[in-house]
């Protein structure tokens, strides 16, 4: 398959999600259960990707400095420390274990 034409399906695809979403009733969208949904779900979709991208390597589950980092990230978002700060000991973090083991 070529890579344009491939381009142009997933343009096509996207489109129509797009105008799918515009033709739901808004009636459907005023309800709680929806808009709880709505609200839930870009986190959970972000979770599983940071998840998937931390641990896992094709078909294997993988246990390395990216866990550390994302621990180090978790600390300091438990701590309360500012966006900039959580990346930056995340970063750090992640460093100094690829350095040393």
């Amino acid at each position: 398959m070529n890579i344009w034409i491939a381009i142009g399906l997933t343009a096509v695809g996207c489109y129509l999600a797009k105008l799918l979403g515009l033709l739901v009733p808004a009636g459907a969208l005023e309800r709680p259960l929806v808009q709880r949904m709505a609200a839930l779900l870009p986190v959970a979709l972000l979770a599983a990707l940071t998840a998937q991208q931390t641990f896992g390597d094709a078909q294997h589950l993988v246990l390395d400095a990216r866990a550390a980092g994302l621990g180090a990230a978790a600390i300091a978002l438990v701590l309360r420390a500012p966006f900039l700060v959580v990346v930056g000991a995340a970063v750090v973090v992640t460093a100094l274990t690829r350095a040393l083991f």
